[in-house]
Parts: structure tokens; C-alpha cells; sequence
């Protein structure tokens, strides 16, 4: 069967589905999202990268109509999230961070449950359901109980229900975490056919990986504010560079490589067991490298990545 996304409504086609200024959200006095903007597009899949504690979950929660927000203004799909909640839950889809399936349930009967609360009748329900247990490769699996699923096909199945109500957009907290590289990919596949088709995608993650491959765009997140956004490519040009040259060097070699590194073009970042060059010339660092004599016990040389522009922007320390 083939899965069936609406097209979006005409109004909603070029206006931006989400639209947030000075959006803010306190808890008694801990400020957890401190008056950000950002917008998103139509048909556009929008990230949102940061350690734990940034805000990330928080404005997810005021985006899926939740958390209300403390100050600010968030429209989505058109309607105010302050006043207009339940308008806006009618037409979103939500993957939670933790699962919340009913375990007494079967696979197809959590699906039909769900629909229950769209006011879907059953014979549209069921049409439904049959076709997106096909579309996460469930088909086979609707009769069994859900507590006979693998992790990863809970999860599948999570993804599933969150689109029974055919959602404009979608909303995904950390939509992979613990799936093995199969399922994960599995995953991407799904989420790349829904955006495809229309469908707004706003994810967290944890994967780095992941946001390169499924985002348009991403902004990220440190201490309750916004400290960057754009797309990958832009990122990665604006605060990491081309290339990372990654020199692991024997112990106690690091008293005087301040010295020895002195004058190689780009930043230089010192690790407890490494020394990392960014630079838009990797092999030209290498060779200069090995003029200087300076006996590396392995070279790598890779390019750069938006996990060393989430490193450069919050850091390498532990976050609680």
C-alpha cells in the first residue's frame, strides 16, 4: 500500500509553518529557553542540536502545545500556541523521547487507539493503520503484542502512530536513540519519504550523523539560548574548517609542542592524547607535519563535521 500524506492547504504552502520570537520558558527561577527566535520553512526537515539541559526538550514541549510558554510569541501552522493548543495538537505528530505505548495493547490496536483521539471512524482507522504499519515495516507484525517487539521496532511503531492523524507536521525528540545501525537507518529512510511528500520534520537528536543527513537546517542550543543556526554546510564553513588533521602523539611528548606547532596555519585544539589541526589544506598540514619532524604515532586526516562546530560552541566538559 501506498502511504498517504495531504498535500499541504494552500494558505500553509508558503507561509512558515513554525514562527518563534523571544519565545521564553522559566521554571520558578531557572530560565530553561531564554527568549529565542527561529523560523521554520515549509517542507523543511529543522533540527535542534545542544547538550543536555539546553532547552532543547523544553521548547519541543511548548512547540507540541505542552508547556506553555512563559514569554514570546509562537505561532504554529498558523495558530497561536498560547490560546489555540488544541487546534494546533489536531494537526502535529509527536515522537516522544520515551516510549508510551500500551503494552496490553497489539501493535494494530495501539495504532487504532490513537485514532480514537482524532475522531477517525474505524474503517478509516483501520485503512490507516494497515498502510503505516507497511510504511515502517510492520505489516506482518499487527496481530502480536507490542511486548514481543524489539527496541527498534517499538520505535518504528512510535513513528507510526504519530503520523495515524496524516500531520502536517512532525515532531520528534531524539527519534533514534538506542536503535542499532540498521534500524537507524531504516529510520532516516522513513522520516527523508516524509519530507519529501511535504511533511515538516522538527527533530532533536543526539546523532550528530543524523542531523547531516535528515536536516535542512539546524540551529544549536547551549545554556538556554540559541548560539547558531544554518545548514550543515554553512555551519561547518562558518566555525569548523575543511579539513581536521587528528595527530595522536606519544606520552610525554606534550611539554613543548606549543614550540614545535608554532606558526601551522589554522586553530589547534590539544586533547589529553591528541592534537587537532583545522585547516582548509589537510595534506598540506601533514606534510608540513612530517618536515618538522614531529613523529605523530598515527595521522587522520578527515573532514570537518557538525560535531566539531557542537564542540567549538559548547564544549568538550560533561553537561547535567
Amino acid at each position: 500500500m501506498t502511504l498517504r500524506v495531504p498535500e499541504p492547504a494552500t494558505a500553509a504552502a508558503t507561509a512558515s509553518p513554525v514562527v518563534a520570537r523571544g519565545l521564553t520558558k522559566r521554571y520558578d527561577e531557572r530560565v530553561a529557553v531564554a527568549g529565542i527566535d527561529f523560523e521554520v520553512r515549509p517542507a523543511e526537515a529543522f533540527g535542534f542540536l545542544g547538550p543536555n539541559g539546553a532547552g532543547k526538550t523544553s521548547t519541543m514541549r511548548m512547540l507540541s502545545c505542552v508547556l506553555r510558554p512563559s514569554g514570546g510569541q509562537l505561532r504554529v501552522l498558523g495558530l497561536d500556541a498560547a490560546t489555540e493548543g488544541r487546534r494546533i495538537r489536531a494537526r502535529i505528530g509527536v515522537v516522544p523521547q520515551l516510549e508510551t505505548l500500551d503494552l496490553e495493547l497489539s501493535v494494530r490496536d495501539n495504532l487504532l487507539m490513537h485514532a480514537r483521539y482524532f475522531g477517525l471512524r474505524y474503517r478509516a482507522a483501520r485503512r490507516r493503520a494497515a498502510e503505516l504499519l507497511d510504511f515502517v515495516q510492520l505489516g506482518d507484525r499487527g496481530a502480536d503484542d507490542v511486548r514481543t517487539l524489539s527496541g527498534g521496532m517499538m520505535r518504528r511503531l512510535v513513528v507510526a502512530r504519530a503520523l495515524i492523524n496524516e500531520p502536517d507536521l512532525v515532531l520528534l525528540d531524539e527519534p533514534t536513540t538506542g536503535l542499532d545501525p540498521q534500524a537507524r537507518q531504516l529510520m532516516w529512510q522513513r522520516l527523508y519519504e516524509l519530507k519529501q511528500r511535504g511533511v515538516v520534520l522538527i527533530l532533536t537528536t543526539q546523532y550528530i550523523e543524523e542531523a547531516e543527513q535528515l536536516c535542512d537546517r539546524v540551529v544549536v542550543m547551549h545554556r538556554a539560548r540559541i548560539v547558531a543556526e544554518g545548514t550543515p554546510g554553512d555551519l561547518i564553513e562558518r566555525y569548523a574548517s575543511r579539513h581536521v588533521v587528528e595527530l595522536r602523539m606519544a606520552p610525554g611528548s606534550r611539554d613543548d609542542l606549543d614550540v614545535r606547532f608554532a606558526g601551522l596555519p589554522g586553530r589547534r585544539e590539544h586533547l589529553q592524547d591528541r592534537v587537532l589541526l583545522y585547516t582548509d589544506d589537510g595534506d598540506g598540514v601533514v606534510a608540513e607535519v612530517l618536515r618538522r619532524d614531529l613523529r605523530p604515532i598515527s595521522v587522520q586526516v578527515r573532514r570537518g563535521t557538525l560535531e566539531d562546530v557542537f564542540l567549538r560552541l559548547t564544549g568538550r566538559q560533561l553537561q547535567d
